[in-house]
């Protein structure tokens, strides 16, 4: 889609950055599929879309970090390919990161211009670095000493001296990468500030964030990533929230009849006795208190955005992050679920969402992976025997229908649908009560999708607890008994088995309006 004619223009200017057919491959991995991007100059231009969608992809094609398999990409008309991010900095494109990039021992001034310095008789003339610095720091309307050091100032302050150092150099484009993910609402207000001075000179700016009130708030057009591929460039003012949310989710193809069935009689099956009850759970900077309760045979699905508090929920139930408030109870009596190790104990198995870097062992065998947890358990000085392991892992290697049926065939060589599957085989040996299980079909084809919630639903017949944490909303409501709804790092409902992906997207989009035709209040219990 073209961008409507902005108010004032009597046409739209021509772009500043212009991608075209970018195709980003990783192996046999299709990261980016044709896509087409345009920045234009004096714009807030909001990058969207789920985890795993190609949005920081395209940002490192744009920024010289990778080289695209295809495509090209121009600025002011002129094709460029940057070696790298100095490259596309000296070009005028300056990406701040979500994590502040600066040396925190320098002052601000040399933070801002460093590697710019002024210089004197060869050497770098302190006092003008010093006036330079504070000269940017006025234009941009920001009352911070140069002089003073980085680290004195809170993360806030240091994104915006990240910030006028980007700028510093004449940038034409300026990325911000979740720039907002650490601040409060005051210097998320500080920041957006600065962002509307900036657009008013000309610059053209690229944010990306997960929060949608934001997004709404600062941004003039947005485009939608979905699965590596453009869904579409859209006027902010022209797309509701709730159209933007289906827009990022998407709706899944094809009928799941048999997951759906299943689902179903472990539905009518469930108990109403909980497997675990977190009352006023929370840590503070990470997800706000909530209470959440999961029962025998229940499926209980966890919505919400990226950055949500998804995750945030799924590991303090584990214990990898500590909660700092509330309690937590296992079969009625209350637990101290300080660690995993706690956790396991407990009965509870995490399987995370980070598959490579937390989940399987890309260089141990797929025996040594599905044993790993239940030797870890058991303590490393009471191994278990060779004829054990090969029985238990032949058990679900045909349960789980993992391909190669090889146990001795590295896991790093898999798929990632039977990498998934290898994960999940680690933990059900454990035979636990309570399965967290977080974007468990990220990344895999269809097939493995349905056998992995095929799997899940099975699970619940037989009387395991599963929190089953998804970006997509279909699988939520196919398999879930109950759905808890996140927004911004916070529970805000909690629907029962009769909640549709409509109703779902709207309490994500827009919780003040969220009960308003289409929604039961009744079934519907907003969080307050």
């Amino acid at each position: 889609m073209t961008a409507s004619t902005r108010a004032g223009q009597s046409a739209a200017p021509e772009p500043v950055i212009s991608m075209s057919g970018i195709r980003m491959h990783f192996g046999q991995v299709k990261a980016l599929d044709d896509v087409a991007f345009r920045l234009l100059p004096g714009e807030v231009h909001a990058l969207m879309g789920e985890n795993g969608a190609g949005k920081s992809t395209l940002i490192k094609v744009l920024t010289g970090v990778h080289r695209a398999t295809s495509g090209t990409i121009h600025l002011d008309g002129v094709p460029v390919s940057f070696t790298g991010p100095a490259d596309a900095q000296e070009h005028g494109v300056s990406t701040v990161y979500q994590e502040v990039n600066l040396c925190p021992n320098l002052s601000v001034a040399e933070n801002i211009l460093l590697g710019r310095e002024p210089r004197r008789f060869g050497s770098i003339d302190a006092a003008a670095t010093r006036r330079r610095a504070a000269q940017l720091l006025t234009d941009m309307g920001l009352d911070i000493d140069p002089v003073s050091t980085l680290a004195e100032h809170p993360i806030a302050i240091q994104q915006l001296v990240a910030i006028a150092r980007a700028v510093a150099v004449d940038a034409k484009v300026l990325i911000l990468d979740e720039p907002t993910s650490s601040l409060d609402q005051d210097e998320v207000a500080e920041l957006f500030r600065i962002m509307r001075v900036l657009r008013a000179k000309g610059v053209a700016i690229l944010f990306v964030s997960h929060f949608l009130e934001q997004v709404y708030e600062i941004s003039d057009r947005m485009t939608v990533l979905r699965n590596g591929a453009l869904v579409g460039e859209y006027e902010t003012s022209d797309l509701s929230r709730i159209q933007l949310v289906s827009l990022m989710v998407g709706r899944e193809l094809g009928e799941l009849a048999e997951v759906e069935r299943i689902a179903e009689q472990a539905a009518g099956n469930a108990s109403e006795v909980p497997v675990i009850r977190a009352t006023g759970l929370g840590r503070k900077g990470s997800v706000a208190p909530f209470d959440l309760h999961v029962n025998r045979g229940e499926v209980v699905g966890l919505a919400g955005l990226l950055g949500s508090g998804r995750t945030e929920v799924a590991r303090l139930l584990f214990g990898a992050d500590r909660a700092d408030s509330g309690e937590i109870e296992v079969d009625g009596s209350a637990r101290s679920i300080r660690t995993p190790r706690a956790a396991i104990a407990a009965g509870i198995a995490f399987c995370s969402e980070d598959r490579k870097g937390e989940g399987v062992i890309a260089d141990l065998s797929i025996r040594d992976n599905i044993v790993l947890a239940l030797q870890a358990s058991r303590g490393w000085a009471r191994p278990l025997p060779r004829r054990t392991k090969d029985e238990i892992v032949q058990k679900w290697i045909t349960a789980l229908d993992i391909r190669p049926a090889n146990p001795d065939a590295l896991v790093g060589r898999l798929s990632g649908g039977n990498q998934q599957k290898v994960l999940l085989a680690r933990w059900l040996v454990t035979e636990p009560a309570l399965l967290i299980l977080d974007e468990p079909t990220r990344g895999i084809d269809v097939g493995a999708k349905a056998q992995i919630q095929k799997l899940v639903a099975e699970l619940a017949t037989q009387g395991m607890a599963v929190l089953y944490i998804s970006a997509e909303l279909e699988e939520v409501v196919r398999l879930s008994n109950r759905v808890v709804v996140m927004k911004d790092r916070a529970k805000v409902a909690e629907l029962d088995d009769t909640a549709t992906v409509d109703e779902i997207m709207h309490l994500i989009a827009n919780v003040d309006d969220a009960l308003e035709p289409g929604i039961d209040a009744g079934r519907a219990a907003v969080a307050s």
